[in-house]
């Protein structure tokens, strides 16, 4: 007993990192609360004597967990059509009073734009440059959970890692410069005006809607400008949060959470635009509206 309480106490230290490197695999958190508590049934069961690091020897049990749960959401996604945004990391700006888990996954926040982008890799190419290039895990200690050599498993990194550099436009660093023009957005919607708010967004953005409906695409400045406008007529309290590290607001009707908005500012214009209003997403992030 004495030794499942040790091996109990040893795991909740590595509890936060273990969720961050799953959400940040997976892009759910109910996935990656699956695969966190997976880890420690195997660890429980597990002759961990001669383990030198058990922190690093977790972080591959937990990454063979969501590869197994990325090959099968593969094989879903094939038969279904459905797609969904990853769930997104809502914050209020200053707040300290989060969870060590909550801290970890906020820490150093990969933004929407780029989970989207993970989410076209493979499994395997999305493992290699998840923890290859967001948490240092070495590419030997990969390539022994993808069961690859290891000049193939740095091909697949540097495959992803091509992808998502042609994929996404890199984001505005200066946070106050990105509050800037996500305020002159919200403004510009409230009443400022058409052509204030094609001035702050690029001619090629991409607005996603995650609704109970399923997810509903816009792109190009003039649709999503008009859809901007109808929208912020309608949700008159917003309050500003950030959204994976980055500017954006919670809309509040009734007091009641209506929907969660998350910007990608690059280049001085707003290249995406992603709105979670799906109730019952919205329900599970826990936010006090």
């Amino acid at each position: 007993m004495a030794g499942q309480e040790f091996l109990a106490e040893r795991f909740e230290e590595q509890r936060a990192r273990l969720r961050a490197v799953a959400y940040r695999m997976l892009g759910s958190f109910s996935e990656a609360d699956d695969a966190v508590q997976e880890t420690w049934i195997k660890l429980s069961r597990a002759d961990v004597s001669g383990v030198e690091n058990l922190g690093a020897w977790l972080t591959t049990v937990v990454s063979r967990v969501c590869l197994d749960f990325l090959r099968s959401r593969k094989a879903k996604q094939e038969e279904s059509l459905e797609a969904r945004l990853p769930d997104p990391i809502v914050v209020e700006e200053g707040d300290p009073s989060h969870d060590p888990e909550h801290q970890a996954l906020t820490t150093d926040a990969v933004g929407l734009a780029l989970m989207i982008v993970l989410d076209t890799l493979n499994p395997a190419e999305r493992l290699a440059f998840v923890l290859h290039d967001l948490f240092a895990v070495p590419f030997d200690t990969i390539a022994s959970i993808l069961d690859r050599s290891l000049a193939a498993t740095k091909m697949m990194a540097s495959r992803a890692r091509r992808r998502v550099q042609s994929s996404a436009k890199p984001p505005e660093e200066d946070l106050s410069r990105q509050r800037e023009i996500v305020s002159a957005f919200r403004a510009a919607s409230r009443g400022g005006g058409f052509e204030a708010l094609l001035a702050v967004l690029d001619p090629d953005v991409v607005l996603r809607a995650d609704t109970s409906e399923g997810l509903r695409t816009l792109r190009g400045a003039a649709d999503v400008a008009s859809q901007a406008q109808l929208f912020g007529r309608s949700a008159p309290v917003a309050r500003p949060v950030l959204v994976n590290g980055s500017p954006g607001f919670v809309s509040i009707v009734d007091g009641k959470l209506l929907s969660v908005l998350a910007f990608t500012v690059s280049g001085g214009r707003i290249t995406e635009i992603h709105v979670f209003a799906d109730p019952a997403r919205l329900a599970a992030l826990g936010f006090a509206a």
